[in-house]
């Protein structure tokens, strides 16, 4: 379990946040985030305001990482690389997640170490660290200015043969009666645009390797580009799935046999393949070193698929 109660006794009263700066070893905004998410505990009770003076039996839910092995593929005195296996969260959920990629990014780098960008749980490839929080901002402004180019591969469903691209508004679903985690393709959006090229096609499995490069960086763009042209990503379970085949995979009630007939592959059939950037006045460009490719052989035969989508 990621966050463990750590016991402290402080016997001098002092105000929390000093105290968690003293005795935990967090800057004072560290120390307000975490009087803020309420995970600092005096004498069985909740402490709300970092300033208030504090003595007596203390607990605070600190974040120790667990390591499974997940090992960086490079690293460098700022940031470090993984390669995510698919299945793999990269920030932990609620403080009950057991296990995340940011177990091992502390794991390797410390606590002021953070995860500067995050793919879905089931897309497997590139995750860039910071390890430091100076080097956590530079690097998120980079992605945010769109200074890191990024590119994709996704088996999808159907025939592709030329390059295309989908240019086309993405929204929040506002609707959140049935899937909250879905995004809209809606003329109010944010402007999307997303560059495809086909690499190969696999006549068997009636499916095309495609490379995918986003030139935005919108919740789900990929996945909902590539329904929006009829060409979903294979074992995509919101996007290409029906509506009860989606619920029935977000509340975990979805067999792996119905997996593969209702959204035609076991797993989320999407790769962060390359990131390029400059950094400190060096050019990187890193490729993922997992052979995606090979994972064709989760995807459904046709003629097990029962989703005319997928």
């Amino acid at each position: 379990m990621p966050f463990h109660n750590i016991r402290y006794r402080l016997n001098e009263e002092m105000p929390a946040f000093l105290f968690l700066m003293r005795h935990v070893g967090v800057t004072q905004g560290q120390a307000q985030k975490i009087v803020a998410k309420r995970r600092l505990i005096v004498n069985d009770e909740v402490c709300r305001h970092s300033g208030k003076k504090i003595i007596g039996d203390i607990v605070v839910q600190e974040f120790l990482p667990e390591s499974r092995g997940v090992a960086p593929t490079f690293t460098t005195p700022d940031f470090g690389l993984f390669d995510k296996p698919s299945g793999l969260l990269v920030h932990p959920k609620t403080h009950k997640t057991p296990y995340s990629l940011l177990d091992e990014i502390r794991h390797y780098y410390g606590k002021d170490a953070n995860n500067i960008h995050r793919i879905d749980m089931e897309t497997s490839g590139l995750v860039l660290a910071a390890r430091t929080k100076k080097s956590e901002k530079r690097l998120k402004m980079m992605f945010e200015s769109r200074s890191v180019k990024k590119s994709y591969l996704a088996w999808v469903r159907g025939k592709l043969t030329k390059p295309f691209h989908v240019d086309a508004p993405i929204a929040r679903n506002s609707d959140h009666s049935a899937i909250k985690l879905k995004m809209l393709i809606d003329p109010n959006g944010k402007p999307s645009l997303t560059y495809f090229k086909p690499l190969r096609y696999d006549k068997r499995l009636d499916a095309t390797l495609l490379q995918a490069v986003p030139h935005t960086g919108r919740q789900h763009q990929i996945r909902i580009h590539l329904f929006h042209v009829k060409h979903p990503i294979l074992g995509d379970p919101i996007y290409g799935a029906s509506t009860e085949a989606a619920i029935s995979y977000l509340d975990r009630q979805l067999s792996d046999e119905e997996r593969l007939k209702l959204m035609g592959a076991s797993r989320l059939m999407l790769h962060a393949q390359e990131l390029k950037f400059e950094y400190g006045g060096i050019e990187y460009a890193f490729s993922s070193k997992i052979d995606f490719e090979k994972d064709r052989s989760k995807i459904a035969d046709p003629s097990l698929r029962v989703n005319p989508l997928c």
